[in-house]
């Protein structure tokens, strides 16, 4: 992108209606991260860190939450896109180009935001796009009335990005309801220019849509279960826990940690610790699961974003445990506790667990690139 002076507007005045949730879907997690905060942090990729959110007045004190940085923006939402496209081109100063994009889409990438950028500069509009891959036909009552040409059809996206006196001008003129901010650009008279976009760069609308994940986020689960017998302590986390009972198992038998490597190891699609560190290896026996942990870490190329487990066992009471464990795994795995979330429960005395003789794990794991 040449040098000029760019900023950026994200609308998250929506609402999560036809997602079926509750909350406003730019509130969503995807992963570690809500959907608005994987936009920004694809704008500041892509260098633009003038960054306005367009929110309802509902929404503004948890959007601060989440996004302390002053230098991105809050303002007041309208009742429709258009109107708050409009309040948000009112509060800005005046600058060289603008990109508009929805906050419900998180998966755009920096490249599709500097190739609307750049388009803007050079032809005064960038609209993302890509290709329709299916026939589109004009059709009324069920009935198709116009027959278009497929290479000649294209899917619009967010962002787009144009040249800010034109675009500002074009909205204090416009009146009516558009569906998109190319539409109020028409007023201009100008050409409206495509810039490429990318098919995995969706706009959150059903509910299916909620269970994506970002490009470059891969999930992983594991499991480990131990038989139990009479003894005085286990070994949950990396953490001693003195109890009548112990784990049996070649290593240290800590089936917390076990899961966690697994779920690690499967998000890296590396083998699982059953080939790593057999249980017919003498190298591997009473040893610290900790220490395996770390040898997991040192084959990882991915960043950990987050790790999820629950701990399935009748007794002995866990809950004073949970934050000695978090603060131990943070501590090996070298990332903060708040990545890390324990949980633990019974099995209302049911089964092998239920009966005191054995005690599982399950652990999911988010790594991204």
């Amino acid at each position: 992108m040449k040098s000029s002076t760019i900023k950026a507007v994200i609308l998250c005045a929506g609402s999560g209606s036809r997602t079926g949730l509750s909350y406003n879907k730019v509130l969503h997690y995807f992963g570690a991260k809500t959907a608005v905060e994987y936009c920004i942090d694809a704008f500041h990729a892509a260098d633009i860190t003038d960054i306005t959110l367009v929110a309802a007045q509902r929404d503004k004190d948890r959007l601060r939450a989440l996004v302390p940085d002053p230098s991105v923006k809050i303002c007041d939402g309208g009742e429709t896109r258009f109107q708050s496209v409009k309040n948000a081109l009112e509060t800005l100063d005046d600058c060289d180009i603008v990109v508009i994009h929805d906050g419900a889409r998180p998966f755009v990438t920096p490249e599709t935001i500097k190739d609307s950028v750049i388009s803007a500069q050079k032809f005064g509009s960038g609209i993302a796009a890509v290709p329709a891959l299916d026939t589109v036909k004009i059709a009324e009552d069920g009935i198709i009335t116009s027959h278009l040409k497929r290479k000649n059809t294209f899917l619009i996206q967010t962002p787009q990005a144009f040249d800010y006196g034109l675009i500002s001008r074009a909205y204090s003129k416009a009146r009516g309801e558009f569906t998109d901010d190319s539409e109020v650009f028409q007023i201009t008279g100008k050409n409206i220019h495509l810039s490429h976009g990318e098919y995995a760069n969706i706009k959150i609308t059903r509910p299916e849509d909620l269970f994506a994940l970002p490009r470059g986020v891969f999930a992983g689960i594991g499991f480990d279960l131990h038989t139990a017998e009479f003894g005085n302590e286990i070994t949950l986390g990396g953490i001693k826990i003195p109890c009548d009972m112990r784990l049996v198992g070649h290593s240290d038998a800590d089936v917390l940690i076990h899961a966690i490597m697994d779920a690690l190891l499967s998000a890296e699609g590396l083998p699982d610790i059953g080939v790593l560190f057999p249980d017919t290896d003498d190298a591997y026996l009473n040893i610290d699961s900790t220490v395996l942990l770390t040898k997991v870490l040192s084959l990882m190329k991915k960043e950990i974003s987050s790790i999820s487990c629950v701990i399935i066992a009748q007794k002995p009471k866990l809950a004073s445990y949970i934050p000695l464990m978090r603060e131990k795994l943070a501590s090996v795995l070298n990332i903060s506790r708040e990545k890390i979330n324990i949980s633990a429960t019974t099995t209302e005395h049911l089964g092998l667990i239920g009966d005191g003789k054995a005690i599982a794990a399950s652990a999911m794991t988010l790594l991204k690139d």
